[in-house]
């Protein structure tokens, strides 16, 4: 008899069915979310976190000073070359790929580099920032912390959600062979800046 509780142990594990696919959740809740769910951006750990649509609800006033704020939906292809030669060299940016947008707690536009380690922040120079905000007018209503001005040299600008940004991060993390990234990276950032021209409405300036 004593080894009767241990044989229904390993029929009831052997009967079990598989377990299903993982269910995402939501970081504030965990509530089940479907795959159109969106984010929240955590302002002191600077982290992407994904939200119902309470959750995000409760989080979507800019002008409250709480620790999340929601990231919104807006995608918008830049009019005319946002950024020239001289301006990647005014805003000292290094590298043919960034986003860029409005640090709150530090209180400064940075920039962010895609590459094999992650992310990589510096500091934007705000006087050369204003002057191309001055020329870009739509730049100025970048909402801070959760938009993103996505640039790739000698291409189309766009203002879009900073988790597309983080998006491509990851999967260029994940491809990046080499010194210069490879042609699968290369072919990566190609596939995504075409994606995001399809959900981009095109800007609309006043003459």
């Amino acid at each position: 008899m004593s080894g009767f509780p241990l044989a229904a142990l390993h029929r009831a594990a052997r009967d079990r069915p598989p377990p299903g696919p993982a269910v995402e959740r939501c970081d504030m809740c965990a509530a089940e979310l479907d795959g159109g769910h969106r984010h929240l951006v955590d302002l002191l750990d600077r982290r992407i976190m994904c939200a119902c649509h309470p959750c995000r609800l409760l989080f979507a006033d800019d002008h409250t000073h709480q620790r999340y704020r929601a990231v919104p939906d807006r995608h918008l292809r830049l009019a005319g070359p946002v950024l020239d030669g001289r301006a990647w060299d005014e805003l000292q940016i290094p590298v043919g790929l960034a986003f860029l947008f409005h640090n709150s707690a530090r209180e400064q536009p940075v920039a962010c580099y895609p590459g094999p380690a992650g992310a990589t922040e510096s500091d934007l120079d705000p006087g050369a920032w204003d002057r191309i905000t001055a020329a870009h007018p739509v730049l100025a209503t970048l909402r801070p912390d959760v938009e993103a001005l996505l640039v790739r040299r000698g291409a189309d600008a766009y203002l879009v959600p900073i988790d597309a940004c983080y998006e491509l991060t990851g999967r260029l993390r994940t491809r990046w062979r080499g010194f210069d990234g490879g042609q699968e990276a290369h072919a990566e950032v190609d596939a995504f800046f075409a994606r995001i021209d399809g959900l981009s409405r095109p800007e609309r300036r006043t003459p």
